[in-house]
């Protein structure tokens, strides 16, 4: 599938070394003024070829937004098409990888699938694609800070990425992301779960290898008594809890505190060393570096993760709005700011 999300959906095209990158979102509401200056600062920050350890391609990813915001920037409520053209693919570094499968990415599998695969720069699976994304995040968590709705994610180095590139090798990393502002409600009790809708975004990101919120892992080794978060007393509807252990989720539902998560990104699989793989005809044969590869993928995946978060959060929001109105709620009652 090519679309992400239900009610704020996006629809992406284009592959790593064709023409152009883009999309269509789908579902924002009328009347939001999107600056796009803020699109194109996290652009920048996702941007290949602007710092060590990451892609020395050198992509101005200058976006070109052709329908749903008018000339002075609001949203007309139809659909946002926007293009991002390729002008640094360099199609002839991946000459040698013709017909070859590289280890650990999906040449063999999308070849398996489709009986056809582009091999330059991975087409569709390549970590081009996350470009629409960021795009598409961009717009909507701009709609979302209006009801003070934010997004942060920060990379974790779990070993020297500068080292290894320089020894032609790659490392994994760490992303911890946090969404704050939050309302308690939005998430669904059984399938939809807000944890498990943003499972879903964070893993469908290239290189991601494993998705925890709260304390993840952590809660297989702990007892109920050291992982229960207690109310407040008195109680306060902003900060309900004196602990967050459940990362903001309960029962699939936000409850109102801080959702926090940590996202964890295998080492790239293309490194500058050859590597011994087999052909198309299942004859073995040697792959030679070449090309412009990121060291650390998790470095320029922090604006990919909150972009994606943001999507979750507006779908959510946008679920939330269609069938909770503000008299269901107990007389007396604040929900929260629900846009």
């Amino acid at each position: 599938m090519n679309s992400f999300g239900s009610l704020i959906r996006l629809t992406t095209f284009g592959e790593s070394h064709g023409k152009a990158m883009g999309g269509i979102l789908d579902g924002m509401p009328p009347g939001v003024v999107i600056d796009m200056d803020i699109v194109r600062h996290h652009l920048e920050r996702r941007r290949p070829g602007s710092g060590q350890g990451v892609s020395q391609r050198k992509e101005t990813d200058d976006v070109e937004i052709l329908s749903g915001i008018s000339p002075v920037g609001e949203t007309l409520g139809t659909p946002i098409g926007f293009i991002i053209r390729n002008k640094d693919a360099r199609s002839e570094d991946y000459a040698g990888y013709t017909g070859k499968y590289r280890l650990n990415h999906a040449d063999y599998t999308y070849h398996r699938k489709y009986g056809i695969h582009d091999f330059r720069g991975g087409g569709r699976a390549s970590a081009r694609e996350t470009v629409s994304w960021v795009v598409a995040g961009s717009i909507v968590r701009q709609w979302l800070w209006k009801a003070r709705i934010a997004f942060d994610a920060k990379y974790v180095a779990t070993l020297d990425a500068m080292k290894a590139a320089s020894e032609g090798d790659s490392v994994g990393g760490i992303v911890t992301g946090k969404i704050t502002g939050l309302p308690a409600g939005l998430g669904e009790p059984v399938f939809d779960k807000l944890q498990s809708r943003l499972g879903a975004a964070m893993l469908s990101i290239n290189a991601v290898k494993a998705f925890e919120y709260g304390d993840g892992n952590r809660s297989a080794r702990m007892k109920g008594s050291e992982c229960a978060d207690r109310f407040r007393i008195p109680h306060d509807p902003l900060t309900p809890f004196s602990s967050n252990h459940c990362g903001g989720i309960m029962g699939g539902i936000s409850n109102g505190m801080e959702v926090n998560f940590n996202v964890y990104f295998k080492p790239a699989p293309t490194i500058m060393r050859p590597m011994e793989t087999i052909d198309t005809e299942g004859k073995p044969c040697v792959i030679e570096p070449k090309g412009r590869h990121d060291s650390c993928v998790a470095i320029r995946a922090v604006p990919i993760v909150e972009s994606m978060a943001a999507l979750v959060i507006g779908d959510m929001v946008r679920l939330h709005q269609s069938y909770v109105p503000l008299e269901r709620y107990p007389e007396g009652y604040d929900p929260g700011p629900i846009l």
